[in-house]
């Protein structure tokens, strides 16, 4: 049987280290889930999660050249569309959301381009004037003269 990338196989855990877990799939190939591949949280100690001659579903993940089998418990696992979260920021209950570029918030209503260009002209400006300021008054008077 050949493995492709994106499968969703049963397997049978044969080995626990600190990194991950070796994971038996049919046709006798084994594969890893890494420690980061195998829970959305934070993982510890796999073997919080995990128990030798374990039965699991895995995604194959990536297949390497000299046969290495990268494999995921997480993402073997379909979520619903509702726990994901949205892109670009979370949901407010005002349906605004929350951009990290701004400074604040912003409307859900997409501003013109030329609104977000003054924009930011505007705060640039005031960036730019702000640490002209502060450089123009360390200029000259440090320290003792040199003569």
């Amino acid at each position: 049987m050949a493995i492709e990338v994106g499968t969703k196989l049963e397997g049978k855990v044969t080995g626990i280290t600190n990194f991950g877990a070796f994971v038996e799939l049919p046709g006798g190939v084994t594969g890893l889930v890494h420690i980061s591949e195998i829970a959305d949280n934070y993982v510890k100690d796999v073997k919080d999660h995990l128990k030798l001659e374990d039965i699991i579903t895995v995604k194959v993940i990536h297949v390497d050249k000299d046969g290495k089998i990268g494999l995921s418990i997480r993402k073997a696992v379909d979520k619903p569309v509702e726990d994901r979260p949205a892109r670009g920021g979370f949901r407010r209950d005002d349906d605004r959301r929350f951009d990290r570029n701004d400074r604040g918030y912003r409307s859900s209503s997409r501003s013109s381009f030329e609104d977000k260009m003054s924009k930011f002209l505007k705060d640039s400006e005031e960036r730019m004037s702000s640490l002209r300021k502060n450089t123009e008054s360390k200029r000259g008077g440090r320290g003792a003269r040199r003569y």
